[in-house]
C-alpha cells in the first residue's frame, strides 16, 4: 500500500463545480505539498506518493463535462507526480485529511489554526493547524463550511488568522479546457464534413475546387484557351450554308479590319437549329479548331441545379471568365435545358429555371453588354424557346441545320469513308440514293456497322452486301432466324411480293430495290424501295401510289388465301396507310373537300392542354366529313391493289417461287421476271445501275 491517507490530488467524477476544484488543485500543488503516512506503514522505506482522495460523486454532465474532467485529471495527475518527486514524508511532517466543522471551530477557539484558504464561495476551506496528535506538527486539512458568515470573518481577524478567498478566474488552464469541452463536438462535426467533401470529389478540395462548399456556383464550362478538337471545316460536310456562316464568324475573329471598315460588327450570337444528329455540335468544334481564339463550352443542363440560385451563379461566374479572356467563343449545347419560354405549362413555369435564364439574357445584351463575346448555342426544339432570347442582339442568326440532301449524304459519306477500305462494287452514290432521311450520325453509324460486319465475316474489305445488311439493320432491326417452308412462309412471300407488284406497276411509286423473306425485328419479311430522286417534294399521285403499294400485301391475302385468311401481318401497313391518306386530307389539301389546312398549329404542340383545345375546336360535321375523305381515298387505292393482284396471278406465282427458292431477289431480277409477264409503266422502268467505284 502505497499511503494510508492523501492530500496531493483531489479526482471527483462528479465536482459541484469544477472550476473551483481546480483551483483548489492548484493551489494544492502550488504549495509543494507531500505525502505523509504513519511510521507503522512505511517504516524505514519511506516513498512518495500519490492518493486519490475522492469527493462526493455526482451524475455525469455529458460529454463536455466528461471531456473537462479527463483533460483536467491528466493535468492535476502530472502537477502531483511532478510534486511527488519532490516530497519527503519525514523531513516536512505534513500530512492532510478532512475535518468537521465543528472541530475546526475547536481549533479555531484554541488558537492552533494558522492560514486559512476559501474555496467557492467560501463553502471548501484549506486549513492549515497545529495537530497535538502528530506532535504539534502542522496539518493540512479540508473543511466543508456551510457558509461564509461575517461572525466567522471576525472570529479569523480577532485571532490574527492570515486568511485569503479565491474565484475561478484565477485558474487559466480551467478556462483552456472549458473553451476544449464547448467546442470539440463542433470542430469534430465540421472536420467531418470536410473530409467527406474532400473524399467525394476524389481529394481536389480547396478554395474553388469541386470539393469546397462554395464552388457551387462556379461555371463548370470546359474553358481552352488554344482548342484543339481535331474537327475542321473540312471535316463538315452536308451542311454547306451553316458552314458559310461560320466561316464567315470566324474570318471576322481573324481579319476583323476588313468588316468594321464598312461599319459592320460582329454577331452577338448564333443559334443552331435542327434535328439530333444534324453535325450541330460538329459545327462548334469545327469553329473551335478554326477560330484561334479562347473556347468554353458547356451544356445547358449544367446551369440548373436543385440549389436556389446556383444556375443564375454559374451564368455570371461563366460570363465573368469569358470578359476575361474576350475575344473569346461560348458554345452551349441543347440551350432549350434553360432557354425553355416562361410561365408555360400547367402551375407556370420553374422559378429556379427562369431566374436562370433571366441571368442569361441580360449577360448576352444587358446594361453593361458583352463586347468580344460570341455566344454559340444548339438546340432540336427551337419552337419552346423564350422569344426574349431568340431576338436579335443575342442571337443574331439563327441556323437551320437539316437532314442532308442526297448530295448532302453523298459528301458526308465521303468524309467518313476516309479511313475505311471497300470493294469496287460498292457505290456511294447508291448509298446515298437508299437512305433518304438518314442524318449525318446516321450515316457515320452504317459505315462503321458495315466495317465491323465486314471484321466478323473475315473479309479484309467493305462490300455491297456489308452496306445492304448495314442498311437494313439500322432500318429494320436486327436479322432474325429464316422461317421453315410451309404455309406461314408462302403467305409471307405472297404478302411481300404483293406490295412489289402493286407498287411497280402503279405509276408515281418509288422501284423496288429487294424483295426478302428474311425477318428483321417484328417484320416476317420486307419489301425495300429505293427513290429515284431525293424526295424533297411529293406530289399526289407518289402518295396515292404508295398508299396502293402499302394495300399490296393485304390485297394478296385476300386474293390468293380468301378474305377469311388474311392475317395480321399488314397491321403496320394499315396504320401507315391511315397516315398517309389522313395527311393529304388535313395538310395537303389534295381531297373532296377542297385545298384546306384542317390541321390547326396546336395539335402539333407539345403541350398537352393544346392538342386536346384544337381537337375539340373542329365542328362534328368537319370531322366527320374528313373521315369519309380518308375513306374514300383507302378505298380506292384498296381497289386498284386488288385489281393489281388479280391481273397478275400467273407473274406473282412466279415471281414467289423464285422467292421460295432464294429467300432473296434484287430489284433488278423482280422487274426483269415481272416484264415477261406485264408491261411495267415508262416512269416505273428503272435501267439497271452500273456501281461506281469509291473513290477514297
Amino acid at each position: 500500500m502505497a499511503a494510508s491517507s492523501a492530500s496531493a490530488c483531489l479526482v471527483g467524477n462528479g465536482m459541484s463545480t469544477h472550476c473551483a476544484k481546480s483551483n483548489l488543485r492548484k493551489f494544492l500543488h502550488s504549495r509543494r505539498l507531500v505525502l505523509s503516512t504513519s511510521l507503522q506503514s512505511l517504516g524505514k522505506r519511506a516513498k512518495a506518493g500519490v492518493v486519490r482522495a475522492s469527493l462526493e460523486p455526482r451524475e455525469n454532465e455529458g460529454r463536455r463535462d466528461f471531456l473537462k474532467l479527463l483533460l483536467g485529471n491528466v493535468g492535476v495527475g502530472t502537477s502531483a507526480l511532478l510534486g511527488s518527486g519532490r516530497a519527503n514524508a519525514d523531513d516536512q511532517g505534513v500530512s492532510s485529511s478532512r475535518m468537521s466543522y465543528s472541530r475546526f471551530l475547536e481549533y479555531l477557539d484554541k488558537d492552533r489554526v494558522k492560514k486559512v484558504d476559501l474555496f467557492e464561495n467560501g463553502t471548501i476551506a484549506i486549513v492549515e493547524a497545529i495537530s497535538p496528535e502528530l506532535g504539534n506538527r502542522v496539518q493540512r486539512v479540508r473543511v466543508q463550511l456551510p457558509g461564509l458568515s461575517q461572525e466567522l470573518l471576525q472570529k479569523f481577524r480577532e485571532k490574527n488568522i492570515d486568511f485569503a478567498a479565491h474565484n475561478a478566474q484565477e485558474d487559466s488552464g480551467s478556462l483552456l479546457f472549458n473553451l476544449i469541452g464547448n467546442l470539440a463536438f463542433p470542430l469534430i462535426l465540421i472536420g467531418g464534413l470536410f473530409l467527406l467533401s474532400r473524399r467525394s470529389s476524389g481529394g481536389m478540395g480547396g478554395p474553388g475546387g469541386p470539393g469546397f462548399p462554395l464552388a457551387f456556383g462556379q461555371s463548370k464550362a470546359k474553358f481552352q484557351m488554344e482548342p484543339n478538337t481535331g474537327v475542321t471545316f473540312d471535316d463538315v460536310a452536308g451542311v454547306d450554308e451553316a458552314k458559310q456562316d461560320f466561316m464567315e464568324v470566324v474570318e471576322f475573329l481573324k481579319k476583323p479590319e476588313r468588316f468594321t471598315a464598312v461599319g459592320a460588327r460582329i454577331p452577338k450570337g448564333v443559334l443552331l437549329v435542327g434535328p439530333p444528329g444534324t453535325g450541330k455540335t460538329l459545327l462548334a468544334k469545327a469553329i473551335a479548331g478554326e477560330a484561334g481564339v479562347p473556347f468554353f463550352s458547356i451544356s445547358g443542363s449544367e446551369f440548373v441545379e436543385m440549389f436556389v440560385g446556383i444556375g443564375a451563379s454559374r451564368v455570371r461566374d461563366l460570363f465573368k471568365k469569358a470578359k476575361e479572356n474576350a475575344p473569346c467563343i461560348v458554345f452551349v449545347d441543347e440551350i432549350d435545358a434553360v432557354g425553355r419560354q416562361r410561365g408555360t405549362g400547367i402551375g407556370g413555369g420553374n422559378d429556379e429555371r427562369e431566374q436562370t435564364l433571366n441571368q442569361l439574357l441580360t449577360e448576352m445584351d444587358g446594361f453593361e453588354g458583352n463586347t468580344g463575346i460570341i455566344v454559340i448555342a444548339a438546340t432540336n426544339r427551337a419552337d419552346i424557346l423564350d422569344s426574349a432570347l431568340l431576338r436579335p442582339g443575342r442571337f443574331d442568326r439563327q441556323v437551320t441545320v437539316d437532314v442532308p440532301d442526297v448530295k448532302g449524304r453523298t459528301e458526308i459519306l465521303k468524309v467518313h469513308a476516309n479511313n475505311k477500305k471497300f470493294d469496287a462494287d460498292v457505290s456511294l452514290d447508291v448509298i446515298a440514293m437508299r437512305t433518304p432521311g438518314f442524318s449525318g450520325a446516321d450515316l457515320a453509324n452504317l459505315l462503321n456497322e458495315a466495317a465491323i460486319l465486314a471484321g466478323r465475316r473475315g473479309k479484309t474489305a467493305i462490300s455491297s452486301k456489308e452496306i445492304d445488311d448495314s442498311i437494313d439493320r439500322i432500318v429494320a432491326g436486327m436479322e432474325g432466324t429464316v422461317m421453315t417452308d410451309g404455309k406461314s412462309k408462302s403467305l409471307v412471300a405472297y404478302h411481300e411480293v404483293g406490295h412489289a407488284i402493286c407498287g411497280t406497276l402503279t405509276p408515281g411509286h418509288d422501284p423496288v430495290q429487294k424483295v426478302t423473306l428474311v425477318p428483321r425485328g417484328q417484320a416476317r419479311g420486307l419489301t425495300w424501295f429505293i427513290p429515284s430522286d431525293d424526295p424533297t417534294l411529293i406530289s399526289k399521285q407518289q402518295l396515292f401510289a404508295r398508299i396502293v403499294g402499302g394495300l399490296g400485301g393485304r390485297a394478296a391475302e385476300e386474293v390468293i388465301f380468301g378474305e377469311p385468311e388474311v392475317t395480321t401481318g399488314a397491321a403496320g401497313d394499315l396504320q401507315q396507310i391511315t397516315g398517309l391518306a389522313k395527311q393529304m386530307v388535313v395538310a395537303f389539301g389534295m381531297s373532296d373537300i377542297g385545298p384546306w389546312s384542317l390541321m390547326d398549329s396546336a395539335a402539333q404542340s407539345g403541350d398537352v392542354i393544346m392538342r386536346m383545345m384544337a381537337r375539340n375546336s373542329m365542328s362534328e360535321k368537319l370531322a366527320e366529313d374528313i373521315d369519309t375523305a380518308i375513306k374514300r381515298i383507302s378505298d380506292e387505292a384498296y381497289e386498284i391493289a386488288l385489281a393489281h393482284i388479280r391481273n397478275n396471278r400467273e407473274a406473282i406465282d412466279k415471281i414467289v417461287e423464285v422467292l421460295l427458292e432464294k429467300e432473296t431477289i434484287s430489284g433488278d431480277e423482280f422487274r426483269a421476271i415481272l416484264s415477261e409477264f406485264v408491261e411495267i409503266p415508262a416512269q416505273n422502268r428503272v435501267a439497271a445501275a452500273a456501281p461506281t467505284p469509291v473513290t477514297v
